[in-house]
């Protein structure tokens, strides 16, 4: 029972990182109905530039997401602005290829000029941990589970309290109609953009003490982000919530008990469930 324990809230400290993942990508989908396929590149871009300010710079890497975050929302407003504006009313395989394309030039970009290495970010608390109750629990975790908290509610706030915040709420919801109301709805997408960017590249610094740090690394993370989002619903960020903690337990109880080469498996079970049994996502909602 201690073991189920311990991988449990394992899980769930992971999972709330996985959730922020999921929740960038639901905003960026909910405001311009594009699925981002460099979604875990931009998380790969944000692990390097943690490793580097803390290399270069010692800066911590919980700190340095207060670097990370207005970097990395700039250059997914650039992105939005350059790239993914062109493509938003053309069909959605010439998206797919657009931000798949956007993918590889970033992962081969950072390849070209950092090389392909294992890059590991070795802080003085990367493996500790402290016992409650007889269980074990990772402080780097811990800490990056308690600031994801702290920024999602952060975002909740500024979704739901402020004029602009609802302003992408609205353009999430009908597009036609908030530009009727004199919503400006290329403003929201690059808005939209850059949230789903600073959000990918926080959950990359807040997983940098804890992960190998590679050029490939954000095609692991994309299709994670996907799992997540399908599994919440389409547009939830309560459902991506939700999808990121159910994602992260199952791949650390299944892990333990079934070993950590079927983690993923079992994480591509559930998702294949959700699509049979609810294809709408655990929260979703089915939209014309």
């Amino acid at each position: 029972m201690a073991v189920f324990f311990q991988s449990l809230i394992s899980g769930i400290l992971i999972g709330g990182v996985y959730a922020l993942i999921g929740i960038g990508l639901t905003i960026i989908f909910g405001v311009m109905r594009i699925i981002n396929f460099a979604h875990g590149d931009l998380l790969m871009i944000g692990m390097y530039m943690t490793y580097f300010l803390f290399a270069l710079f010692h800066i911590d890497p919980f700190v340095s997401i207060i670097v990370t975050i207005p970097l990395m929302f700039l250059y997914g407003a650039f992105l939005q602005k350059v790239f993914i504006n062109r493509v938003l009313g053309a069909l959605p395989q010439n998206q797919i290829l657009l931000t798949i394309g956007m993918g590889l030039v970033m992962s081969n970009a950072i390849m070209l000029a950092f090389t392909s290495d294992y890059k590991i970010l070795s802080t003085t608390y990367s493996s500790a941990s402290f016992n409650i109750f007889g269980i074990s629990i990772s402080s780097p975790l811990l800490i990056s589970f308690v600031i994801t908290i702290v920024i999602t509610l952060a975002l909740y706030w500024f979704l739901y309290r402020t004029d602009t915040g609802q302003a992408v709420r609205a353009t999430a919801q009908d597009r036609e109609a908030a530009q009727l109301m004199g919503i400006n709805v290329k403003r929201m997408s690059i808005i939209a953009f850059g949230l789903g960017a600073s959000l990918a590249g926080t959950a990359g610094a807040l997983i940098s003490p804890t992960y190998y740090i590679f050029p490939q690394v954000g095609s692991v993370f994309t299709l994670k982000a996907f799992v997540i989002t399908v599994l919440g619903g389409m547009g939830s960020i309560v459902g991506a919530t939700l999808g990121g903690v159910i994602i992260g337990v199952a791949e650390s109880v299944g892990g333990v008990y079934f070993g950590s080469g079927w983690k993923d498996v079992i994480v591509f079970i559930l998702f294949l469930l959700v699509l049979l049994f609810k294809p709408s996502g655990l929260l979703g909602t089915s939209k014309d």
